[in-house]
């Protein structure tokens, strides 16, 4: 595998991971052990399909009881809870801007987690349930555009 030096705006940092197009990852404070994601170098942000959001307050904070189809070409429900973030304006692929919450979750790839910003909408008519941004993947990761699931998949 090759190594790679990624200049941030923070620090030179050494990514010797590399993805695939497509990965599988995993979520765990939202109690989702497996969801195929979309490596997404165009997206800034990642994202997670949400068909259904609930804004609630609890302990005096804003949050969110999220509905996820979190298997592609299922109609399996799972709810889940996270504290907002924050409200963002988005621009998809298709130049339609929205406001979309903001949650800040841990992600698991491979061996690795961290926490990571997902923006929320519904994705029904993706394929993919989740798009992995490059500020996910920035200084972590490289990407192969021709390799698949390079990290294997979570059981």
């Amino acid at each position: 595998m090759a190594l790679a030096v990624l200049i941030t705006q923070e620090k030179t940092v050494a990514a010797t991971t590399t993805l695939g197009w497509r990965e599988w990852g995993a979520l765990p404070d939202l109690g989702i052990t497996n969801i195929k994601m979309k490596v997404d170098t165009g997206a800034k942000t990642s994202c997670l399909h949400a068909f259904q959001l609930e804004p609630f307050e609890k302990n005096g904070e804003q949050w969110l009881r999220i509905w996820v189809h979190p298997r592609q070409g299922s109609n399996e429900e799972h709810m889940c809870e996270a504290r907002i973030k924050d409200q963002r304006a988005v621009t998809d692929s298709g130049g339609h801007r929205e406001t979309r919450y903001v949650i800040e979750t841990t992600l698991v790839i491979g061996g690795n987690a961290f926490k990571v910003e997902l923006t929320l909408t519904n994705r029904d008519t993706m394929k993919f349930r989740m798009l992995l941004g490059r500020q996910a993947m920035n200084g972590r990761y490289l990407v192969d555009p021709q390799a698949s699931y390079l990290t294997g998949e979570l059981k």
